[in-house]
């Protein structure tokens, strides 16, 4: 099978080192397995796109040397490649989750899930969802707010042999809950839109930061539940500053924008970022030291 892999960012701000980390190891894989790199923009969230950043960020990333096969500027076999032009694919698989009678709505609130005593925190995602409409399936009621779609989860442990972080397991149900497909304002969820994307467009392996991690079982899951099979996955380390905190897109000074305009060479970046991440297999962050900052 013909390596497949993608680079997909959000066109939310200018890219920063710890983007370029991820982009340049999805990068070398894909180039040293005589494969394709897809770039995917992730701006399902239109209201928190900032104009032009797409643009800036496909040129941030040709100015550190990278290209890629397919993308929104390129087109191809699998187009748009922007999830915003993709609401007919995550329509289709919404729809045949629900014949299968796995998702249901659910109009309960994040203060009515927080309220349920049987409902433990599962870390950044907050509480786990206790299940309190998966009675009601699809069935129509009278709504407290405009409901959710959220998918019901089989009962079981899902392991992941990541390429970089090694083994990882989790029971998605009674870890996380029956998480969200799509809101109650009609977007669609990332954990759908990255599922169907992933599989209509054969990416083999998805490399992003370890961040991520911790929702890959999900999408293992819904990769199976939707008649596929998930792709590997490699979750990079992330890149910290020296301090210990993690770069964003709102720190000027680690943008590859700002290095860019302070004249710092795209080789040097480069260079840098290799020797941080290569020895890091199974590291969850890389503490960023001696590129220069503008």
């Amino acid at each position: 099978m013909l390596y497949r892999g993608r680079f997909a960012p959000s066109p939310t701000g200018d890219l920063h080192l710890g983007s370029l980390a991820t982009a340049l190891v999805a990068w070398r894989r894909a180039r040293a397995a005589g494969g394709a790199l897809v770039v995917r923009v992730e701006d399902l969230d239109t209201g928190r796109v900032v104009a032009g950043s797409e643009a800036r960020q496909l040129a941030d990333l040709r100015w550190a040397g990278l290209d890629w096969d397919e993308g929104p500027d390129l087109g191809g076999a699998f187009a748009p490649y922007r999830q915003s032009e993709r609401g007919a694919w995550y329509a289709a698989a919404l729809a045949r989750l629900t014949a299968d009678g796995a998702a249901y709505f659910c109009d309960c609130s994040r203060r009515d899930i927080a309220a349920v005593a049987s409902a433990p925190h599962a870390g950044e995602d907050g509480p786990r969802y206790p299940g309190t409409c998966r009675r009601f399936g699809m069935a129509a009621r009278a709504w407290k707010r405009p409901p959710a779609v959220r998918v019901a989860l089989p009962d079981r442990v899902v392991e992941v042999d990541d390429a970089l972080q090694g083994r990882f397991r989790q029971h998605v149900a009674r870890e996380v809950g029956d998480f969200v497909l799509r809101r109650g304002d009609g977007v669609y969820a990332y954990q759908l839109a990255v599922v169907v994307d992933d599989l209509a467009m054969r990416i083999s392996e998805v490399v992003r930061g370890a961040d991520l991690l911790a929702s890959t079982p999900r999408q293992v899951l819904l990769a199976e539940m939707l008649g596929g099979t998930a792709p590997r996955f490699a979750h990079v380390p992330l890149i910290v500053d020296a301090d210990g905190a993690r770069l964003q897109k709102r720190a000027p000074r680690h943008t590859l924008a700002a290095l860019r305009a302070a004249g710092v060479p795209a080789a040097a970046v480069r260079a840098q970022l290799e020797s941080i991440l290569s020895p890091l297999e199974g590291r969850a962050e890389a503490r960023l030291f001696g590129i220069p900052a503008a």
